[in-house]
Order: C-alpha cells, then sequence, then structure tokens
C-alpha cells in the first residue's frame, strides 16, 4: 500500500499513475506494461471522463495517462481541462491543519508538545518538519496529464494542450519511450511523440490562413446539419463549389471530417 505523500521520500518515491482509457482490455496491457517499470506505480483506473476526474480529485495521482476518445460522456480533452483545474485542496487542508496546531500551543493547550521542546526533543521542529513535507507534496497543484492515443489530427493536439495536457504520446510509442514520458510528465516536463512534434513545429513554422467570409458561412450551415446540396441551395452555388471549400476548411482547421470541423469551429468560437 502506497504510503501518504507527506511521509514519503522523494528520493525513493514511484510515479503514481492513474490510468483512463474506455477500453478494458488496453488498461488491462497498459497496467501490465507499467508493472514491469521502475519507479513507476498505477493507483487507478477509470473507464469514462467523469469518472477520472473524480479519482484525479480523490487520489491526487502524479500523472494521468490521458485518452482523447472516451465514449459517452466528456472526451479525453475536456477531462483533461477539469483535471489541470483541479484545487490544491490537500494543500489548503494541510495548512489549515498547521493553523489549528499553532492555535493550540500559543492557548497553552499543547503542554505537552512545548515540553516536549524544553527537554531538547525537540518534537515541534520535527511536527513543523512534517507539515512542511506534507505541503510540499499535496502543493503540488493538479496532477499533469499525458494524452496516450492514437489520434494525431493538428486538432487534436492543439485542443490537448490547449486544454492542459503536459505531454502528447501516440500508442504506437515503444514502452520505453512510454515510461520515459510519464517520469518527465511528474515532473512538469514536456514530451510529444516525434510526429506530433514535427506537426506542432510545421503549424508553428507555417501557420494556416483563416477561414475566408464564404468558408464560414459555409461551415454555420455545417453547423446546422445540411447536407451539400442543402448548403447549395441556401447560399445559392452549386455543390461542387461547396466540395470546394469544404476541403479548404477542413485543411485550416486541421480535421478530416465534417463532424470534426464543426468541432474545432466551437472550440475555437468561429460559430456564433
Amino acid at each position: 500500500m502506497t504510503p501518504p505523500a507527506g511521509d514519503r521520500d522523494p528520493a525513493h518515491t514511484p510515479v503514481r499513475v492513474l490510468l483512463c482509457d474506455d477500453h478494458a482490455v488496453v488498461r488491462a496491457g497498459l497496467l501490465a506494461l507499467l508493472s514491469s517499470a521502475p519507479g513507476i506505480e498505477v493507483i487507478g483506473e477509470a473507464g469514462d471522463g467523469e469518472e477520472a476526474v473524480a479519482l484525479a480529485a480523490a487520489l491526487r495521482p502524479d500523472v494521468v495517462l490521458m485518452d482523447l476518445q472516451l465514449g459517452s460522456g466528456i472526451d479525453g480533452i475536456e477531462a483533461t481541462r477539469r483535471i489541470a483545474g483541479l484545487p490544491e485542496r490537500e494543500a489548503e487542508r494541510e495548512v489549515e491543519c498547521e493553523a489549528g496546531r499553532e492555535v493550540e500551543c500559543a492557548d497553552g493547550r499543547d503542554d505537552g508538545r512545548e515540553a516536549g521542546r524544553a527537554d531538547g526533543r525537540d518534537n515541534g521542529r520535527d511536527a513543523a518538519g512534517r507539515g512542511a513535507a506534507g505541503r510540499g507534496a499535496a502543493g503540488r497543484g493538479a496532477p499533469h496529464v499525458l494524452v496516450l492515443t492514437t489520434y494525431d489530427t493538428d486538432a487534436d493536439i492543439n485542443r490537448a494542450i490547449e486544454a492542459g495536457a503536459t505531454g502528447y504520446l501516440l500508442k504506437a510509442e515503444r514502452p520505453e519511450e512510454l515510461f520515459s514520458a510519464i517520469r518527465a510528465a511528474a515532473a512538469g516536463r514536456s514530451t510529444l511523440s516525434a510526429p506530433v512534434a514535427h506537426r506542432v513545429l510545421a503549424q508553428m513554422r507555417s501557420p494556416r490562413p483563416g477561414l475566408t467570409d464564404r468558408e464560414l458561412d459555409i461551415l454555420g450551415q455545417l453547423a446546422r446539419g445540411l447536407s451539400n446540396r442543402e448548403i447549395a441551395r441556401a447560399l445559392f452555388i452549386s455543390e461542387a463549389t461547396v466540395k470546394t471549400h469544404l476541403g479548404r476548411i477542413y485543411d485550416k482547421l486541421g480535421v478530416d471530417t465534417r463532424a470534426g470541423a464543426v468541432s474545432v469551429a466551437k472550440e475555437q468560437r468561429l460559430l456564433p
């Protein structure tokens, strides 16, 4: 059983990991794989986004290994955003507890502890040391989220990073790369799979142009669920023109489906 964070030696403390994937077989495989890695300990499993957020708040892992597509409920992006925004509740409780002990000492109700300091045992200093260790562990903030997915579109990468993901790894990576990424994430360092890093750099070097007014019009019709023929009729253009504009919209948003275009457009507030 893992000891409380405040009682463990950071130099010998394993990285505590929470798994989130909606496929039980995948979770079982990851659990078996990570069990073989020194210095890494899986402390919980979640099959959907809501469960991942709840377990992250309750268990306070160092790293949450997060898939993006999670079936029903919130997806991995929204779960990442909520986990990244978790308050430091444990740190606040520790500070309050320390303050309570100081009050007890001040009004004389902690005579035994005062006597311990007087006779050289320095219990108060020991307690302060334990309190500082507890605050150090609990005060690290929200767990770090390391995305582990098969999806590497620009839209998915951008949304995950904007949501607060520390790293973005593809499931095709070698086990050693996964172990290294988990340890890096626990230390707050970013890790990207090589293809992901390539996409990010490409975006930085050649940012996509914004959507034209006509493309925004078509995107709005797309969000209403209209077919190409219906969009053409609504905007008094040909279906071939609609298809041409859709191709450009997909390229600019980094997606390859109608649903993906609408999702990214909403995320980037391109739609009213």
